[in-house]
This record gives structure tokens, C-alpha cells and sequence, in this order.
């Protein structure tokens, strides 16, 4: 069952419930801020102090960064990872599938405000599928007569028990850009977070898992050879309007990419796909 919400200060979402999950779509971002499977505990982080405001980004589930990931290379002006994650998307397609899930299609195109931050024609398509997984597929395609860059990241907020009690595998031996310190380095071991973590690793495998307790997250991953780990920790928590002070303690970025050495350019004519599938067990 699809439900279209809206909040007391007129800002819509969509209401999925199913057999297997429920979860929340904002059409502002094509913003999935809640996923739940029925018995196990939510998937995604939500600050519990987010703004749900027309041009305001959501603190916590999935923001899409689209076309650039984090500041604009050439004019830090911008806004920071780009425009889709503040954009009204279009609700295009709704379906109920044969297993019990439910897919959902926002679409994102040109208009005369993004011409005049980025000056391409497109059209972006998100799939969303609601079931037993989370399925998301990011679909960009090039609609102008040239080539554009672009550098994107699904930039997924995972709830967790405790910072303390994580761990991250499938990232060891892959190198990374610590963008706190501007080096590179190459993981050589289990990933634990113990400080404040910004970094994009270029991983080997499209494979990634996040331990935390008994509850384990799978990550399977498209289109995509790049992974951002972060974590604000506590100075930057406490900075942070939309955020808990301790709010670190309970959410860790992973967010399945297209990010420095993997930004992509799309030909005119030509789509691009970046994809991930969240399982918990």
C-alpha cells in the first residue's frame, strides 16, 4: 500500500507498507528517511532533530548527492553535493510486485534553476524497491549534445547500537583519500571508527558488510568501485543545528558512490546507473 503524507508545514513524502517493510519517501530529494523491516530493528539513521523544510537538506537516510559529491570543484559557492537533495522530484511510477514488494520511480530533470548552476540537460531516474531488501538504483542520463562529469554518492545513514560496537568489513587492502588530512592510504585491517572518519576508499569488491552486534548489513553494489565512510564525532556533532551532540554515537555513513578517481562522465545519449541492496541479518 502507497499513501501520499504530508507534514503540518506542507512538505510531502510517501508512505510504503507492505508484506516485508515499511518505509518514507520524501518527494524533496526522492529522500528515503525511513526503512523498516517487520521484526528487525529500522535500517537508517534519523536525526531526530532533521529538518523535513522546502530547500533543506534531511540529516539522516539516504540524500542523494547528484551531479558533484561534496563541494563543487570549481565554485565552493554551490551548494554542497550538488541540487538533487533539495529539489522536488517526481512521482513517475508505482507498482506492487509479485513477491509482496514495492517499487517506486521518482524522476529528476533539468529546469531553469539547475541550467543556472549546471549547465546540462538530463533527466534522473530513481528506482526505489520496498521488500524483505532495500533496493536502490540511481539512473542519470545525458540528454545534452556534450559530455558531462558527474560524481555522485547514495550517501546512506546506517542506525547503529553504539559507535564503539562496529566494525566494517570488505575494505582491507583497498586504498582510501582521508580527506581530514588530505592523504592517501590503504586500509590494513578491519575497519573500527574511534575519532571523527571522512574518507573515500576505491574498493576491490562490490561487497561490503557492517558488523554491529549480532545484527549484520550486507551493502552489493553497481555501477560504482567507490565507498565514503563518515562519521562527524563530536566537535562537528555539536556544530551541527540539525544533529544531537551524541548524535555520532548512533549512525555511521556508507554511502556507495561514484567519488574521485571513480567520478564518471556520461556521453550525450548515454545513462549511467549506480545501484546497492541492503540486507539485514
Amino acid at each position: 500500500m502507497l499513501e501520499h503524507k504530508i507534514f503540518t508545514n506542507g512538505f510531502k513524502y510517501i508512505e510504503v507498507t507492505n508484506l516485508h517493510a515499511q518505509a518514507k519517501i520524501a518527494l524533496q530529494g526522492a529522500h528515503v528517511f525511513e526503512y523498516k523491516v517487520k521484526d528487525k530493528p529500522a535500517l537508517l539513521w534519523l536525526s531526530s532533530q532533521a529538518y523535513f523544510e522546502e530547500s533543506k537538506a534531511i540529516r539522516g537516510g539516504i540524500p542523494i548527492c547528484f551531479p558533484w559529491f561534496g563541494k563543487h570543484k570549481e565554485d565552493s559557492s554551490l551548494p554542497q553535493h550538488g541540487f538533487a537533495r533539495t529539489t522536488l522530484w517526481e512521482l513517475v511510477h508505482e507498482e506492487e510486485l509479485e513477491d509482496g514488494s514495492t517499487h517506486i520511480r521518482l524522476k529528476l530533470s533539468d529546469s531553469e534553476e539547475t541550467l543556472k548552476v549546471w549547465a546540462y540537460k538530463f533527466e534522473v531516474y530513481l528506482d526505489v524497491v520496498v521488500g524483505e531488501k532495500l533496493s536502490l538504483g540511481l539512473h542519470i542520463i545525458n540528454n545534452d549534445t556534450k559530455a558531462f562529469e558527474v560524481s555522485t554518492a547514495l550517501h546512506t545513514y546506517f542506525d547503529i547500537s553504539h559507535i564503539d560496537n562496529i566494525s566494517i568489513e570488505g575494505l582491507d587492502g583497498c586504498s582510501y583519500y582521508d580527506a581530514l588530512t588530505q592523504t592517501s592510504h590503504v586500509q590494513n585491517k578491519i575497519l573500527q571508527i574511534n575519532s571523527e572518519v571522512d574518507r573515500v576508499y576505491q574498493i576491490k569488491e562490490n561487497s561490503v558488510r557492517l558488523n554491529d552486534g549480532s545484527k549484520q548489513i550486507g551493502i552489493e553494489s553497481k555501477g560504482s568501485s567507490s565507498i565514503v565512510v563518515w562519521n562527524p564525532w563530536k566537535e562537528k556533532s555539536m556544530a551541527m543545528l540539525d544533529m544531537l551532540d551524541d548524535g555520532y554515537l548512533n549512525m555511521v555513513c556508507l554511502e556507495t558512490s561514484n567519488a574521485r578517481e571513480d567520478t564518471r562522465i556520461v556521453q550525450p545519449t548515454q545513462t549511467h546507473s549506480i545501484e546497492v541492496v541492503y540486507t539485514q541479518s
